[in-house]
């Protein structure tokens, strides 16, 4: 759906799933980054006619604190996230926005920051997206105007829903979120995590929900990998 939205033509999954086996064939475990150019182009903005794209695969090592439902606590950023509905949801590459965001802050203690659009609505982590939990339901904000689609909230979304939990994407503010029986994060390295800590606000880390389905995911991930 990215591509098709930036108009770049896909890889197909053949070929990048032969790619990504060479180059991780050596590693038991490790982190897989692909990103996908538009190619090259002389000056200026017109995109080259016709587009050839360029695709760039790296294996990182499996980070050491990738540990599922480990703890976070974290805080506010100050700087907001860019309005824009044409690319929120998608992954692109200009992510300034949350370069600035994490540049906030070097507390050890604190893991992530919520970024928030310019009139103070949260809508996800710098590296991680959001949900919240209340009387038994799973809220997730809304990327209609900001943020990033991740592949786990989408997989959680989906899984949750299988699961007869109700999921309930929407805008939310910062009182229903400190008002949140359980709160946590995710991506793809982390997995879920739960957060313990927002200011003063402390949660018990993790919540039944987070943990019933953080394990789930794992069950769902391990069996995928095997």
């Amino acid at each position: 759906a990215g591509c098709e939205r930036l108009g770049l033509p896909l890889p197909g999954a053949g070929l990048l799933r032969q790619e990504a086996d060479r180059l991780c064939a050596a590693r038991d475990r490790a982190v897989l980054k692909i990103v996908l150019t538009r190619g090259c182009g002389g000056r200026g903005y017109r995109p080259p006619q016709p587009c050839t794209p360029t695709r760039a695969l790296s294996c990182h090592p499996w980070p050491a604190d990738a540990v599922p439902l480990a703890p976070v606590a974290v805080r506010w950023c100050a700087h907001p996230l860019s309005e824009n509905p044409r690319l929120a949801g998608l992954k692109h590459l200009n992510r300034l926005d949350q370069v600035l965001a994490r540049a906030e802050w070097d507390d050890p203690d604190l893991q992530e920051g919520l970024m928030c659009l310019p009139d103070g609505t949260p809508v996800e982590a710098t590296a991680a997206n959001l949900f919240l939990v209340r009387d038994g339901r799973l809220h997730t904000p809304r990327l209609d105007r900001a943020g990033i689609a991740g592949i786990v909230r989408g997989v959680l979304i989906g899984r949750a829903r299988q699961l007869g939990l109700e999921v309930l994407e929407a805008r939310v503010d910062r009182d229903e979120l400190l008002a949140a029986d359980e709160l946590f994060l995710c991506n793809s390295v982390y997995g879920l995590r739960p957060v313990r800590a927002l200011g003063e606000r402390r949660w018990p880390a993790p919540g039944p929900l987070t943990q019933y389905l953080a394990e789930d995911f794992e069950t769902l991930r391990r069996a995928e990998a095997a």
